[in-house]
């Protein structure tokens, strides 16, 4: 890990470095599996790595958490209920002085159905009564209404999408900075503020699934796929929900189809939670695909990297495209792949603007397909769209950086209290 905002400087002006105390509020912490809980690990251990207090506030688990030197994790949030609520508050208020809530925030974590107006009003309490600072990292603002208002479906929906407007309006009033995954947030959750001069700054996602640099196993899981020397080995990590093998499907379908020299047919190798299941309901209705088309299934975060690192390109479409909130996506850039995915109305600009990074609208297969072709036949052009995806990732996305970001924004908020 960089050396900390506070450590570099203190090399400028000799005084010590500032240590701070962080307490991380989330509502998933591994073993439980999660992608805020895997993030929110990750973040824990560079802060301590910095030499910072850390304590994690999170839900029970029947397994023991993960040891991490320098975080102390705390399971006292149960079902976060009002008693469970009051039992946290009693234990934060012995931590003497202005204590730093870093809130992990997605509406449906946090139990009653995603409608969990008390944990709102606490964090709002914590703020205002007991001169808490709430940050909040917003990985996901609050459902979207639906048309229909009156199928059943849609007032399910709608009644939680209300009420997750009326959450978010108590968290902008509690929250000192907001922290976005994406600048596509910032304008939904605005008007919320009513008024309230409140920050928001980007804050990407990093990558969950460090590198593990193990080429000789990562040369075995190659050997085991593609049993001819240059056969293609395409990539897809992901959750294999609905709305993304939709999009999956039609790419896979048509790569498979190319006109290519038996030896060097295209292999497919699906990746994450559900991918098994996913295979098997592909293969039911294209048996044909048998030997071209493996799944992992779920796999510890080492085993993960080697297969990543095993591809030679990944394919991630995304229903609203590509952008930095999508950990699967960082994990691929991270691991140095071209990544073919789709644009929509979430991506960023910077995705068109850099080398390894190959974009299509929604629904454009043949784009797709066609830049499968095209890196197929030239392994020097994946190789220079590999390296650009590292380079991409390590100039923007590294957790080092969200590291220093976030300890500078403490330190700058204590210059200017003062």
């Amino acid at each position: 890990m960089e050396k900390g905002i506070a450590d570099e400087l203190a090399a400028h002006t000799g005084r010590p470095a500032q240590k701070l105390c962080w307490h991380l509020i989330t509502s998933e912490y591994p073993p439980e599996r999660g992608g805020v809980g895997d993030y929110t690990r990750l973040l824990a251990a560079g802060l301590a790595d910095q030499g910072d207090q850390v304590h994690v506030w999170c839900p029970a688990c029947a397994e023991p958490a993960p040891v991490t030197p320098g975080v102390a994790v705390h399971r006292e949030f149960g079902a976060f209920s009002g008693k469970d609520l009051r039992r946290v508050g009693a234990d934060l208020e012995a931590f003497q002085g202005r204590r730093r809530l870093l809130v992990q925030w997605v509406p449906h974590g946090y139990g009653y159905r995603s409608m969990n107006l008390g944990f709102c009003w606490w964090l709002w309490r914590r703020a205002k009564r007991y001169g808490d600072q709430v940050d909040l990292v917003v990985h996901e603002p609050f459902l979207p209404f639906r048309p229909g208002w009156f199928s059943r479906a849609s007032v399910r929906q709608n009644a939680a999408a209300l009420v997750h407007r009326l959450m978010t309006m108590l968290l902008l009033q509690a929250a000192n900075r907001v922290w976005v995954c994406i600048p596509a947030w910032e304008p939904r959750l605005r008007p919320f503020a009513l008024g309230r001069r409140v920050p928001f700054q980007w804050l990407p996602i990093f990558s969950n699934i460090p590198v593990a640099r193990n080429p000789k196993r990562s040369f075995e899981i190659r050997e085991r796929y593609t049993p001819a020397a240059n056969q293609l080995l395409i990539g897809h990590f992901g959750t294999f929900g609905a709305n993304i093998t939709e999009l999956l499907e039609p790419i896979l379908l048509d790569v498979a189809g190319l006109d290519m020299a038996q030896e060097s047919e295209p292999v497919f190798l699906l990746l994450g939670d559900q991918s098994r299941e996913y295979r098997e309901e592909l293969l039911r209705r294209h048996p044909e695909l048998a030997t071209r088309v493996h799944a992992t299934g779920k796999l510890p975060a080492e085993e993960l990297s080697c297969h990543l690192a095993a591809c030679d390109l990944l394919l991630q479409p995304y229903p609203d495209g590509v952008s930095s909130r999508r950990g699967s996506f960082m994990a691929g850039l991270e691991h140095g792949k071209p990544m073919l995915t789709t644009s929509g109305e979430l991506t960023e600009d910077l995705w068109s603007e850099r080398d390894g990074v190959f974009l299509a609208a929604r629904g454009d297969t043949r784009q797709l397909v066609e830049k499968v072709r095209q890196l197929a036949r030239d392994s020097a052009q994946r190789q220079r769209a590999g390296a650009a995806a590292r380079r991409l990732y390590e100039e923007r996305f590294a957790s080092s950086h969200l590291i220093q970001t976030l300890r500078q924004s403490v330190i700058e908020d204590r210059q200017c209290a003062f």
